[in-house]
């Protein structure tokens, strides 16, 4: 075994420790943002390897039930609640609630992340502009299967959180949606099942 070996892996943890808190606390929600900036504050050498997402999130959870054990199950389960109010609205988009507000890791400045699948991107558009929901629109890239495409993103504001909404085609719903190409399967919950874990987190006192 190298005998940096012990000294990457120590860094790699360190790495990981460091970037979930920059999740937790200062408002970073994208993961491999919140890596690349831990690593340049730990001296990080760009040989040493960066942690997995997993490894970030199994941080994440560690410091939610340390630091933030009171207050953080009301804030998932609040955030849980819009997206579900949210979801509703959209019903007639097959709605699914994915990310972190459904992971339970979400952060103080998360934003609720939907995946919608319309017959056509278009007819959601309308849909929010005739309730006068203001959006901007983007486009990022989201994997399905086994390809990468470019889908509609429309960011907007619900009851004062921000919510993301990835518009795919309506034949990609019974497809295995990936986080990056060669990455893992997306969770994800529709109208029931979000209502389920709603329906948990009220019968177990926070």
């Amino acid at each position: 075994m190298s005998r940096n070996r012990p000294r990457q892996n120590g860094m790699r943890a360190a790495i990981a420790a460091a970037a979930a808190r920059l999740m937790a606390e200062g408002g970073i929600n994208n993961y491999a943002l919140a890596k690349r900036k831990a690593a340049r504050q730990l001296g990080a050498t760009e040989k040493q390897a960066l942690p997995g997402n997993d490894e970030v999130e199994e941080q994440l959870r560690a410091y939610f039930e340390l630091f933030q054990n009171d207050e953080h199950p009301g804030r998932i389960r609040e955030l849980r609640e819009i997206a579900l109010h949210v979801m509703r609205e959209l019903a007639e988009f097959n709605p699914y609630l994915t990310g972190p507000v459904l992971t339970g890791l979400a952060g103080p400045y998360a934003e609720i992340e939907l995946q919608l699948f319309p017959d056509s991107g278009k007819e959601v558009e309308i849909f929010l502009l005739n309730r006068n929901v203001s959006f901007e629109s983007t486009d990022a890239r989201r994997f399905s299967g086994d390809r990468a495409r470019s889908v509609s993103v429309l960011e907007l504001e619900w009851d004062g959180v921000p919510v993301k909404l990835s518009l795919f085609d309506s034949r990609d719903e019974r497809i295995t949606l990936k986080t990056t190409q060669a990455g893992r399967t997306m969770d994800r919950a529709g109208i029931p099942e979000v209502s389920a874990l709603l329906a948990q987190s009220h019968a177990v006192p926070p």
